[in-house]
């Protein structure tokens, strides 16, 4: 990332939306120049609205989109300077690789052999070499999203923008054009959002990750931010805290008292929490299987039984129930089904609400 200067990206106060209908309200964002943002969110949250918006391929309702200071809230995307790569890979099935990749260039007036120059740099950039010529209808899924992106890289764009484009390839090749996006973009220094619904993908390839709800921006921070201290019951789910449990808190001359139902003891916590119910998500690495009877410091356990055992790979996925509660916890020890055994939940590792709150709660030590 640069300092200095205006950023490339600055969204203020932007609503946008179809037929009239809001589908964006008022969502602020700045992308400093060479920063990877990834937009996060479930289908229909707003994201990809976003991104057309900015792109200029969506109307504005209000609000304001300026690119390195300069205002082009009502430019065509022609006049916006940024390219952008579509999730349909968007190529022109009777043109060949030099074709697709060289439109953009050949619209801006460069010679032939200057295209067809720039269009090999990009190809040997993309480990396309020696397809020049092969037609897109012959490329693979993978190859060909390769080539959507050398279109958009071939301009030498300052802003790239990507609108869920690993999508539709298979697990091996998404995580192969991961690494390669990225590193694409540290060596040229372009400033990218990228639109995604994968939470692995946003965390391995973003700076900074923007989670959107209902078209409003709900938090922005840095990957470890974001996953370690979500600010509501829903960030906290989507980043896979989808295990819950109620505690009730009781505040004591000696600290905090949490206790949950089907716990073997309260949990005297020294840190700071407010008195009263509240809702804990935690995942699936977070909880402990340990012995049936065992304890732990500051933490609570739960007399459990274990009602399922899947192998993922590098560790096991179990059905853990707590009463009438399931719940599902990773553990690397092979345990069989109906083995009795403690639901270890360290505080410190518990993502805390109030019962009808959105804020996160403090809960760590002093």
């Amino acid at each position: 990332m640069t300092s200095g200067g205006p950023p490339a990206i600055r969204v203020t106060r932007l609503s946008a939306g179809y037929g009239g209908r809001a589908v964006l309200h008022d969502v602020d964002l700045d992308v400093a120049a060479g920063e990877f943002v990834a937009i996060l969110g479930s289908s229909g949250c707003g994201k990809t609205t976003l991104l057309r918006t900015i792109a200029g391929f969506q109307t504005a309702l209000s609000g304001e989109v300026t690119l390195f200071g300069r205002d082009v809230t009502t430019a065509p995307p022609e006049r916006r300077d940024l390219a952008m790569v579509f999730q349909s890979y968007a190529l022109w099935p009777h043109m060949t690789v030099l074709g697709n990749i060289g439109y953009g260039l050949k619209l801006r007036g460069v010679g032939r052999d200057q295209i067809r120059s720039r269009v090999e740099a990009v190809l040997d950039m993309l480990n396309l070499s020696g397809l020049i010529e092969r037609k897109v209808t012959d490329l693979s899924g993978g190859q060909r999203q390769r080539v959507a992106l050398g279109r958009a890289l071939a301009i030498e764009p300052k802003i790239l923008l990507l609108d869920e484009p690993l999508s539709n390839l298979d697990a091996k090749v998404r995580l192969q054009l991961r690494a390669e996006i990225k590193s694409l973009q540290r060596k040229l220094g372009f400033a990218a959002i990228h639109v995604t619904h994968d939470r692995e993908e946003a965390m391995t390839m973003a700076d900074r990750i923007v989670v959107m709800d209902h078209g409003r921006i709900v938090q922005y921070g840095r990957p470890e931010e974001v996953y370690d201290q979500p600010q509501s019951p829903f960030i906290a789910s989507f980043m896979g805290a989808d295990n819950t449990i109620d505690i009730e808190v009781a505040v004591t001359a000696r600290g905090s008292e949490i206790s949950a139902e089907g716990a073997r003891a309260p949990v005297l916590w020294q840190g700071r929490m407010p008195a009263g119910r509240s809702r804990a998500y935690f995942r699936e690495d977070a909880a402990r299987l340990m012995a049936d009877g065992a304890e732990a410091a500051d933490t609570l356990i739960l007399p459990a039984r274990i009602v399922s055992r899947a192998y993922p790979g590098g560790h096991y996925r179990y059905g853990v129930a707590v009463g009438a509660r399931n719940y599902s916890v990773n553990d690397p020890e092979s345990r069989e089904p109906d083995t009795p055994v403690s639901l270890g939940l360290a505080i410190k590792d518990l993502h805390i609400f109030p019962v009808g709150g959105s804020q996160h709660m403090e809960r760590k030590q002093p």
